[in-house]
């Protein structure tokens, strides 16, 4: 799972994949249609931009391209995220611009770990809160 701390984020794919928005974003905004993305950069003026790389594949390095020649544009930080990782693409990403790629394993939930009572009394198979509490008088 990726947690998103920035202020304005925008995000460009089909569907939400697996970001979390956390507390301190102002302004998170999703869009799937591809022409929409320049001028919803230019109406919410985002921090971090998400692209999808899967989704805009044919279109991506005519993107990164203009927001990398354009200086009104400097400030966004720019993440992509990908099926897998490929060794010719994702140096290429990261020379026009792209400052982080995440796959798709980095999307699933971590599982919950469990303190050490709940895994101890798993193997014992009683309640260890049970022992150790102060019998009540």
């Amino acid at each position: 799972m990726i947690r998103v701390r920035s202020k304005i984020v925008l995000l460009v794919a089909p569907e939400i994949v697996g970001v979390k928005v956390l507390p301190n974003n102002k302004v998170f905004k999703h869009i799937s249609a591809m022409p929409s993305i320049f001028p919803s950069i230019h109406e919410t003026k985002p921090n971090l931009l998400i692209l999808d790389y899967d989704y805009l594949i044919n279109d991506i390095e005519k993107i990164l391209r203009r927001l990398s020649t354009n200086p009104s544009y400097k400030n966004i930080k720019i993440c992509c995220y990908k099926n897998k990782w490929h060794s010719k693409i994702d140096p290429f990403l990261k020379s026009l611009g792209v400052d982080h790629i995440f796959y798709a394993e980095d999307m699933k939930e971590e599982p919950v770990r469990k303190n050490i009572f709940e895994s101890i009394s798993g193997v014992l198979d009683v309640p260890v809160l049970n022992l150790l509490a102060k019998p009540a008088h």
